[in-house]
């Protein structure tokens, strides 16, 4: 495909790389779908300053990738837990790939986690294929065809 027909303006890339492509977003990802539902405790894993993780969680939450849901500790303030939406579980693939990756070239040996099935106990391993069901083994199997 030309170049110069392809509007890179409107590049999905782009526009996830904004709500999402900032480590800290990032790493909140990371600890939501590992079951991190209260600040403190993203805070505490992260060790992120509160200015920045407090920014992050709100923009999650006004991109609709986590929601509040109030929580009362007994004896306590009314509290907010982040959970993930349905849109923010949707990119839960996206964070098995640059797990994957960090794996294969930046760990010495495996990496640190492993994601196993919970029905089987077997690893899980981030695959694609066409909607026919066949695998693709990477980028020079796919060509791009502009849409409208």
């Amino acid at each position: 495909m030309s170049e110069l027909l392809l509007d890179r303006t409107r590049c999905s890339v782009a526009g996830t790389l904004a709500v999402v492509g900032e480590k800290w977003t990032l790493l909140v990802l990371r600890e939501a779908f590992l079951g991190v539902r209260r600040f403190a405790d993203f805070q505490r894993i992260l060790g992120a300053p509160k200015a920045v993780l407090t920014d992050r969680l709100a923009g999650l939450v006004e991109q609709g990738i986590l929601r509040r849901v109030p929580y009362q500790a007994e004896g306590e303030r009314q509290r907010a837990e982040y959970r993930l939406t349905r849109k923010g579980v949707d990119l839960f693939p996206t964070l098995v790939a640059l797990m994957e990756w960090g794996d294969r070239y930046l760990a010495d040996g495996d990496g640190p986690l492993e994601l196993d099935h919970r029905d089987c106990g077997a690893p899980v391993h981030l695959a694609l294929s066409c909607e026919a069901g066949h695998p693709v083994d990477g980028a020079w199997d796919v060509t791009s065809v502009r849409r409208g």
